[in-house]
């Protein structure tokens, strides 16, 4: 059992019987034993297959509940709910990248040894499931008024049961460690209950009502949409400009408009009261082409003057700013579209008649009249449906609404209050811009599957009833004729409950108790105000307490050239394959290392093959360590406990370990995911692997035998300390090799995380391995640059005038002979650089040089340099005609361009080096 490494000031023995003891009176305390390690030991194989470990290592973790949420006395909580992935929905990289974030905060902070509770679940996602079933209707040939709405749902119920957990099983082989016994849907019967409740206390508040508004309409899904429900996707339309004729005949005026077909609903035309150039039009009025009804001229302060002629159509039935007008000046509503897109009898002969195909139709009739003026290429944005992609037609109904602005404004004092705080910090502006303008959320639509709005009207007397249960009888008139609203709630609704109401709520529960407030919510920018900021508001006004303290939003995925992925353009980078081909670890510490605050995320499978290599490092190290410490004690670490007694590479490793650990902390507590990647990465691939592994192979193989334990000690607690940083972003691989060094272990997920040990920091240690790395990379430098065969001796000297500098170099100077292939090396305080020599002034203030001239054939070097610089050139010509050409930069797709553009850059940075190399072996002729 493995000692925490800051504890190290006691003798070994004492310190072992200690933290056995106190290790054991934890266990009973919590009453948790450490689940036994998965399999025996065994030696590392050369490849890391990690097919078969991740699956063995997550059936272990859920075999022995390591997952499962505590909720010890004592101890802080942190809390996590996940965004509760559609019901419908398969892994895309939004949900890879999103799940990656909380997964590794989760496991820091059950590391930390908090009471952690990460709640997994999936939203019911009513238009968008409802959709997936009656397209499976359809290949039956069937509708969902075919079966009713009784079996339509049981329907719906069944595919959920045999489709519905695709992105849960997706989610596990990712690595999330969410309590998975707490597992909820948005339409269990604890949120349906936590749902009525809401609707209901909302309802009995004043803060829920029934009216007619001007709602977003989607003719494909036959359902109200609330304003973040719509998509504005820019288009290049058309603007009609049409001739309306004044009522007397004396003029017209010219109106334009990108919907013409509306204008069989027009009731009003609006001008600006201070426009001259329509002075006296109220009294006339306008004749309104093709239907011939006398519409009214009204004086609006929305109308804007400079815009065109300055005169609006106004609609009041089909357009959100004409309803405004229309309530100001009372005009009469007319609906001219029914819920299918398709022209009702108030269109007169236009009627049953598609809205597109009227569209062509009117714009025809009106130019043969004489009432087109003129036609004009737009480009605008159209709304359309998030769901199906079908234009929106904006369009009254009665509907369901929640009164917002008192729960707005409770949102927005907690924000500025810092009680909730966003990360990147930059959205604060956005945030409060939106609330400010929020309007009243339209929470009703009319399809069958969701949470049924328990509302009941009386047939008799046309009561209507609000409440928790079906009422048995009309609280009025006592008539038995009671009929529930056929509306159910926007999914929106529940969702924005989550927080309290996966936690056991209404109910008072103990889970409630502990983890509420959550701890930190991380989603994706675009839904702040489709969910994060309702949560806000159904949490204050319930709870009375905020849902979450930090808020993260990251940004979204994008292609290595920043475009958006999707199918149509076949850039897509699907995690399931990703996992498949590079394994999870590598493509979890992609995601981690793209996810910088406010950044945008470019992501490339090169670079998830590059962290590929990356694990394939540590678990070659880790081989490397296996072979000289499975053997061995798991208290030899105890050696790390008095670093001053140790070599100047263990104190150093020792002191950079203390720096990373500081590094990995404060980024994981400031939510910069990027730089927990970066400072890991950096410090285990080049620091420990490169230096340190390197430096003490001599020790390891040494004859004494101090050096020998001092190498093995450290080096198996500096990767402890490794495998515990890491294991959060990469879960499996570290498991693995945790389990397999010394000692008896169980799983690494319930170890402490390392904490900064300050009997480690030593800046002395850090800067003289500063000047040997500096010396040794120096002259490894000068031979890779002058092509010096490997296995070649080399004379290096180096210049220095620091006398303590001086000492240690000489102190080191076989182990800086053996690591640069140095057959000497010359120490000197002051000299002179010969011409035949490479040469380099390091970042330490010394210079290196290596005397070149008996080293090389200069004359074959030379010719091989000419010959490559020929090959570029002809290249270069090449890609600069291509680049060069417009047809080619006109019409070849971007990615081709830009892979060209590639080429070009590569190939100048070659050309360069080509030219450097030649001037240098120049001057040794």
């Amino acid at each position: 059992m493995k000692p925490p490494a800051q504890c190290y000031i006691l003798p070994l023995y004492i310190y072992i019987s200690l933290h056995f003891y106190s290790q054991l009176l934890i266990n009973i305390m919590t009453n948790q034993n450490t689940p036994a390690q998965p399999s025996a030991k065994y030696d590392l194989p050369k490849a890391y297959q990690f097919e078969e470990v991740e699956q063995r290592w997550y059936e272990y973790w859920l075999e022995h509940k390591t997952f499962s949420a505590e909720m010890a006395e004592g101890k802080d909580a942190f809390s996590i709910v996940i965004p509760p992935p559609n019901v419908t929905g398969v892994l895309h990289i939004g949900h890879a990248l999103n799940n990656t974030l909380q997964d590794l905060l989760t496991r820091y902070h059950r590391m930390k040894g908090d009471n952690t509770l990460w709640v997994p679940g999936t939203d019911h996602a009513g238009i968008a499931t409802q959709n997936v079933v009656e397209r499976q209707l359809a290949t039956e040939k069937k509708t969902r008024h075919d079966l009713g709405r009784e079996k339509f749902i049981e329907r719906v119920w069944q595919w959920k049961t045999d489709k519905g957990g695709t992105i849960i099983n997706q989610l596990k082989r990712m690595g999330a460690s969410c309590d998975w016994d707490r597992e909820r849907f948005t339409m269990d019967e604890g949120l349906s209950k936590a749902v009525r409740e809401v609707f209901v206390r909302l309802y009995d508040e004043g803060l829920i009502y029934k009216g007619d508004y001007i709602v977003n309409w989607c003719p494909r899904c036959h359902t109200a949409l609330a304003d973040d429900e719509v998509e504005h996707d820019p288009t290049k339309g058309k603007l009609y400009h049409l001739r309306y004729p004044y009522a007397d005949g004396s003029g017209s005026v010219v109106i334009a408009t990108t919907r013409p077909e509306t204008m069989l609903g027009d009731t009003a035309v609006a001008v600006h009261p201070e426009d001259e150039r329509y002075a006296g039009l109220q009294e006339i009025g306008i004749r309104l082409p093709l239907v011939d009804r006398i519409i009214p001229v009204v004086l609006d302060h929305h109308v804007q003057r400079e815009f065109g002629t300055g005169a609006l159509k106004v609609t009041p039935a089909h357009d959100r700013d004409d309803y405004e007008i229309g309530l100001r000046h009372d005009l009469e509503r007319i609906k001219i579209m029914d819920d299918h897109g398709v022209m009702n009898e108030q269109a007169g002969k236009y009627a049953g008649m598609d809205r597109f195909a009227c569209r062509e139709q009117i714009v025809k009739d009106l130019d043969e009249l004489g009432f087109l003026d003129k036609i004009e290429d737009y480009d605008h944005a159209v709304g359309k449906c998030y769901r199906c992609a079908t234009v929106v037609e904006p369009t009254t109904s009665k509907q369901w609404f929640v009164s917002v602005r008192p729960l707005a404004d409770k949102a927005v004092e907690a924000v500025r209050e810092e009680r909730i705080k966003l990360y990147p910090d930059t959205w604060y502006n956005t945030f409060y811009s939106w609330m400010d303008n929020i309007r009243d959320w339209c929470i009703s639509r009319q399809i069958w599957w969701g949470h049924r709005i328990p509302a009941w009207t009386c047939q008799e007397c046309g009561k209507m009833m609000v409440a928790l249960e079906a009422p048995e009888a009309c609280i009025v008139c006592g008539s038995l004729k009671l009929e529930q609203e056929t509306d159910v709630l926007d999914t929106w609704f529940s969702s924005a409950l989550w927080p309290f109401s996966t936690l056991g709520w209404p109910e008072q529960t103990k889970e409630l108790a502990t983890f509420y407030p959550t701890s930190v919510l991380i989603t994706s920018f675009d839904i702040l105000f489709f969910w994060v900021a309702r949560m806000m508001m159904m949490g204050l006004h319930f709870m009375d307490e905020v849902p979450f303290h930090d808020v993260y939003l990251h940004a979204l995925v994008r292609d290595k050239h920043g475009k958006k992925m999707s199918k149509s353009t076949g850039n897509v980078i699907d995690p399931v394959d990703m996992i498949a081909q590079y394994g999870t670890d590598a493509f979890r510490f992609t995601l981690t290392a793209f996810a910088a605050q406010g950044r945008e995320i470019k992501m490339d499978e090169e670079r998830i093959d590059g962290y590929r290599r990356f694990i394939n490092k540590l678990w070659n190290a880790a081989r490397f360590a296996q072979m000289h410490i499975k053997d061995s004690n798991p208290g030899i670490v105890a050696v790390a406990a008095q670093p001053e007694q140790l070599a100047l590479p263990h104190r150093w490793i020792l002191s950079r370990t203390d720096a990373t650990i500081r590094d990995v902390r404060k980024a994981l507590d400031g939510y910069d995911f990027n730089l927990i990647a970066s400072s890991i990465y950096q410090f285990t691939w080049h620091e420990f692997c490169d230096w340190y592994v390197e430096w003490i192979k001599a020790d390891l193989f040494s004859d004494d035998e101090t050096k020998r334990e001092q190498a093995r000690g450290v080096l198996l607690c500096v990767l402890e300390n490794i495998l515990k940083m890491l294991h959060p972003i990469c879960p499996f691989v570290t498991e693995e090799i945790w389990s397999q060094l010394p000692g008896e272990r169980g799983t690494v997920m319930l170890e402490p995380f390392p904490e900064a040990n300050p009997a480690w920091q030593d800046s002395e240690a850090d800067e003289s391995m500063q000047l040997l790395m500096d010396v040794i990379s120096a002259v490894r430098t000068i031979r890779s640059e002058a092509d010096v065969h490997p296995t070649m001796k080399v004379q290096a000297s180096v210049i220095c005038a620091d006398s303590a500098q001086r000492e240690l170099l000489s102190s080191f100077s076989n182990a800086l002979c053996s690591m640069t292939r140095a057959e000497s090396l010359e120490i000197m305080e002051t000299g002179t650089v010969p011409d035949d020599a490479g040469h380099v002034l390091t970042d330490s203030g010394v210079e290196v040089f290596v005397p070149l001239k008996n080293l090389i054939d200069v004359e074959a070097e030379l010719d091989k340099l000419a010959r490559e610089r020929k090959k570029i050139e002809q290249e270069l010509k090449r890609v600069q005609g291509k680049l060069g050409n417009e047809k080619f930069l006109n019409n070849a797709p971007e990615a081709v361009v830009e892979k060209e553009r590639g080429k070009l850059a590569e190939l100048e940075t070659r050309l360069a080096k080509n030219e450097e190399s030649q001037e240098r072996l120049g001057k040794l002729e």
